[in-house]
C-alpha cells in the first residue's frame, strides 16, 4: 500500500513539474558538450592541477550530469568522480561572460581561469580579456543568470570555436 502511494505521488509530481515552472531538465542543455564530450573533451581536473587545457582520452571517461567527461589520466578521472562539483566548470562549461550577459555560448578550452578554486571558461581569449576586467562583477551576474539559464535549451549558432 505504502509503495503504491509513493509511486502515485512520484508520478503526480513528475506530471505537474512543467506546470510549476520546473522540469526534469534536459541534462544535455546543462553542460557544454560536443561530440568529444563535455567541454570539448578536455580534462576538467587538469585545469586545476596543471594550470592548462589538456585533452582527455577517449578511453578514460566518467558520466556525470548528463554528459561524458574525458580525462588525461585515471587519477584525474577518479578525483573528478569523487567530487565533480569541485572540478567541473561553472555554468556547465558555457562561457562565463556570456552567462553574465544572459545567454549560453560555447567556449574555447584555452580561455580559462581558476577563481577561488573554481574553473571558469570563456568563448575566446578576447572575450576573456573583457571578463578579466571585472571578474567578481561578471561572476555575480552569471551566478544570478545561471538560475534561469541552466535548464534552458542551448542553441548552437554556427559554433565557430570548434577545435
Amino acid at each position: 500500500m505504502f509503495r503504491t502511494l509513493m509511486l502515485s505521488l512520484l508520478m503526480a509530481c513528475t506530471a505537474l513539474m512543467p506546470l510549476a515552472g520546473c522540469s526534469s531538465a534536459n541534462a544535455a542543455d546543462e553542460v557544454f558538450a560536443t561530440a568529444d564530450g563535455a567541454i570539448r573533451g578536455y580534462d576538467p581536473v587538469a585545469y586545476h592541477t596543471e594550470s592548462k587545457a589538456v585533452r582527455g582520452k577517449a578511453d578514460i571517461t566518467h558520466a556525470w550530469n548528463g554528459a561524458t567527461w574525458r580525462f588525461a589520466s585515471t587519477a584525474n578521472r577518479d578525483r573528478f568522480a569523487a567530487d565533480p562539483e569541485r572540478y567541473a566548470p561553472r555554468y556547465g562549461g558555457f562561457c562565463a561572460y556570456g552567462t553574465a550577459q544572459g545567454y549560453k555560448v560555447s567556449t574555447d578550452p584555452d580561455a580559462f581561469a581558476i577563481v577561488d578554486g573554481r574553473l571558469y571558461l570563456n568563448y575566446s581569449k578576447p572575450v576573456q580579456s573583457t571578463w578579466n576586467q571585472d571578474r567578481p562583477g561578471f561572476i555575480r551576474k552569471a551566478d544570478a543568470n545561471w538560475v534561469k539559464l541552466e535548464h534552458a535549451a542551448y542553441e548552437k549558432p554556427g559554433d565557430a570555436k570548434a577545435k
